[in-house]
């Protein structure tokens, strides 16, 4: 008989009970739940609204073996400890073990930690607690009020715009975030203008110094610079002022997030689940918390790091503390577990987080950095415009030795800071040269998916486990995408003085270029609009900020859940009701213009499949004639010159075989149609200018490919094939595919066999065939 353990200790991931078993010894059996082992089903509302929001939990199907191994060793132990995580969702995941397992209540412990060592969990087993019943209140009511507005908006989303739709309380309003910045850009009218830059020489040393304002027009900037000309420039005025640079507080979800972002270019996603698996190897602490706070032992634990590595005058203890009123000081901020630690063994991307995250919390606890910082005042001889010269000098490194933070604003590409030579008041200087630059005011930047993260938390908008999900699933939902986009060409004028020459040249750069910015597609345009029009509470930002703080209220055990959720439902399902009755569609249709040649009025929409022009009306007796906007368009830039182009599709782009072949965009993107087979268009050829050479070329190819692809066709039934697939050989038969054992050949197999297997399987249609290879892409 195996040996059992007298206690169970149940976490929940693997790569944790692995790490915490080596702690506790052979007194301690540790499983993993998996994450949570309930949730609501996966059809239906699963919520009593009558019986005051009664969930209905159900055991997900992937859990059930787990439960009942974890039930099996619960009957055998005498004492059952839940160490899930420390926040809302460990908590109800806890809540639910102990409610599934049946456990006794005398015998269950609930305990908690903040990072995987020895002594935090050997702590956490001397002081157990109870399970906190207002923190998975305050869960249970954000689940239930998500699927609630989920439950509710996206069947109305599905009839009044596009099947497969979906709508979310944080989802819906972070998308609002990103339409609204999209418009704010559209609308913004670039206006140039021109900023004066000269640079000087004294003492053998060149600096450069920026005229003290910007200049409107191309008249004003060529007549300063023929202005200057013979000019005499002194130094008018020199000083310097001692400054320092304090070092940001140690991490928070957010801020890891951010910082991950612009310094490792980590997608939040990858962020998390890197940070996950430093915690759960016993690397870092809890990587979901929106504290500063460090406890004494790690403040002490980062200074003595700081004197061995640099130092007595390089530490100085710094006490942090969250502004935000719902963030838990007894939580600690994301910090090593050990400061001896500075590098790890791990995955790239691991070292390198685990890098920032050391260099961040020992920062913090860092002396200021001094400077000195010089501005320099030049004036000139022939009228009062002044120029301005900054420079600093880093007197003392502090903790600048170790850190510096990124920013997301935007740099100034001429913006630079150096060393200034020592000079004198009314000393003269060498000019160099002297540019009058033409520049262009910038519109508001597009968000990063951590600049989004930043704007969420700044509005009280989510928590710290829910902004890395609510950027996935606005992603997955295709509401946004998250692209690199080329920048245009544009042209722009500089006026140069040098050797008392003035010239001017026009020069061109390429503006506009995004990486991995956050762009509103069609479809998430039309969705927020609609949104915004009907459910203007929800969409709002402060009543989704107000909801987050009443989960807080919740947690804190001052506040029913069911009171909450009451609250809000009832005023939220009647617009519901009133909405779903109202019979108009919402496809956010705009009137182009109207077809020179037809007459017929042009629009663009959503359609069932997504945006697409349309010629007709809708309510005509002849039928409107339909076509896909291109991947590069966009509905709101749409233009009736753009909407006519999409109609010269299909177009005969020449002759193969005697037989003719044209172009198209279906369902599934641009195809060749010839002799009534259709062969997919690669991306990289545009439909509307591919060459008869290259469609040609395009037949061929796929035709040596299905040769390729061909292991045998019956003589006597060419109906029956046996083809390579993904993931192996296997049979088709009119358009159905069927499965062919390991042990069989495929090559020797005989048309007999291959008969005899297909109606094997046609008698036992619930058995899993193996690989289903994509079906025949179909153009209607």
């Amino acid at each position: 008989m195996a040996y059992m353990a007298k206690n169970l200790l149940i976490v929940e991931s693997p790569a944790k009970a692995k790490t915490i078993e080596k702690y506790l010894g052979k007194d301690f059996t540790v499983r993993s739940s998996v994450g949570h082992i309930c949730d609501l089903p996966a059809k239906g509302i699963g919520v009593d609204i009558k019986n005051n929001f009664t969930p209905e939990y159900v055991v997900s199907p992937d859990k059930k073996k787990i439960v009942a191994e974890l039930k099996k060793l619960a009957k055998g132990a005498e004492k059952v400890w839940l160490a899930t995580d420390e926040d809302r969702e460990g908590e109800a995941i806890a809540w639910h073990l102990f409610n599934e397992l049946g456990l006794n209540e005398k015998k269950t412990k609930r305990v908690v930690y903040h990072e995987i060592t020895k002594s935090a969990i050997e702590n956490a087993i001397k002081n157990p607690r109870d399970i906190n019943k207002d923190l998975v209140d305050a869960q249970q009511a954000r689940r239930i009020l998500d699927r609630l507005v989920g439950y509710e908006l996206s069947p109305i989303l599905w009839r009044k715009i596009k099947p497969a739709l979906s709508a979310g309380r944080v989802q819906s309003v972070a998308v609002r975030l990103i339409v609204e910045r999209e418009r704010e850009i559209n609308a913004f009218l670039t206006a140039p203008y021109y900023k004066v830059l000269a640079h000087f020489i004294a003492n053998n040393i060149k600096f450069r110094a920026e005229l003290e304002k910007r200049l409107i027009g191309e008249q004003d900037a060529e007549s300063l610079i023929k202005k200057l000309v013979g000019a005499e420039f002194t130094v008018r005025n020199q000083e310097k002022k001692p400054s320092k640079r304090t070092p940001s507080g140690p991490f928070t979800t957010s801020t890891l997030q951010q910082e991950a972002s612009r310094k490792l270019s980590f997608s939040v996603a990858q962020t998390m689940r890197v940070a996950q698996s430093l915690y759960e190897r016993g690397d870092i602490t809890y990587m979901r918390t929106d504290s500063v706070n460090l406890s004494q032992q790690a403040i002490e634990g980062a200074k003595a790091e700081v004197k061995k590595l640099y130092g007595e005058k390089f530490a100085y203890t710094r006490i942090f503390k969250t502004k935000s009123a719902s963030a838990q000081e007894a939580h600690e901020a994301i910090r090593p577990t050990n400061f001896d630690v500075k590098e790890i063994q791990g995955t790239d991307q691991e070292v390198r987080l685990y890098d920032l995250i050391w260099k961040r919390t020992v920062a913090s606890q860092m002396a200021d950095a001094e400077i000195e910082k010089t501005v320099l005042t030049i004036g000139h001889s022939k009228g009062d415009e002044k120029f301005i010269a900054t420079g600093e000098v880093i007197t003392f490194e502090g903790f600048l030795k170790v850190y510096t933070e990124s920013d997301d604003d935007t740099e100034d590409e001429e913006k630079e800071e150096g060393t200034l030579p020592m000079l004198k008041t009314d000393q003269k200087l060498d000019v160099a040269e002297i540019n009058a630059i033409q520049r262009f005011t910038l519109p508001p930047a597009r968000y990063t998916e951590a600049s989004l993260v930043k704007k969420l938390e700044a509005l009280g908008i989510g928590r710290p486990s829910t902004y890395a999900p609510t950027i996935s699933t606005v992603q997955k939902r295709g509401y946004v995408v998250k692209e690199t986009r080329e920048g245009v060409e544009r042209h722009y004028k500089v006026f140069t003085l040098k050797d008392d020459k003035v010239t001017s040249v026009t020069k061109t750069e390429i503006t506009g270029a995004e990486k991995s910015k956050m762009f509103p597609t069609d479809v998430g345009i039309v969705v927020n609009d609609f949104l915004l029009s009907h459910f203007e509470e929800v969409m709002n930002y402060n009543f989704t900020a107000h909801v987050e703080e009443e989960f807080d209220i919740i947690a804190a055990g001052k506040l029913s859940w069911t009171k909450m959720l009451s609250n809000f439902y009832t005023p939220f399902h009647k617009i519901v009701k009133a909405t779903s009755a109202e019979k108009e569609r919402a496809s956010g249709e705009k009137l182009l213009g109207k077809d020179p040649a037809s007459g017929r009025n042009v629009f663009v929409k959503i359609g069932r499949y997504g945006p697409m022009v349309q010629m007709g009306d809708t309510e005509s007796e002849e039928k409107p004639r339909f076509a896909k906007l291109r991947a590069d368009q966009r509905m709101e830039a749409m233009t009736i010159e753009m909407a006519l182009d999409l109609f010269k599709l299909p177009r005969i782009v020449g002759n193969f075989e005697d037989k003719e072949m044209s172009v198209a965009i279906g369902r599934f993107g641009p195809y060749i149609k010839h002799d009534n087979q259709f062969f997919s268009l690669p991306k990289q050829d545009d439909p509307y200018t591919v060459l008869e050479d290259r469609a040609i070329e395009v037949i061929k190819e796929k035709r040596i490919k299905e040769i390729e692809k061909t292991i045998q066709v019956f003589k006597h039934d060419p109906e029956i094939k046996i083809l390579k697939g993904q993931y192996g050989p296997y049979m088709t038969m009119e358009k159905n595919n069927y499965k062919i054992p390991k042990d069989k050949d495929p090559a020797k197999l005989t048309l007999e066999e291959c008969i005899a297997m297909i109606e094997e399987q046609k008698k036992s249609p619930k058995k899993k065939r193996g690989f289903t290879p994509r079906k025949k892409k179909t153009e209607s």
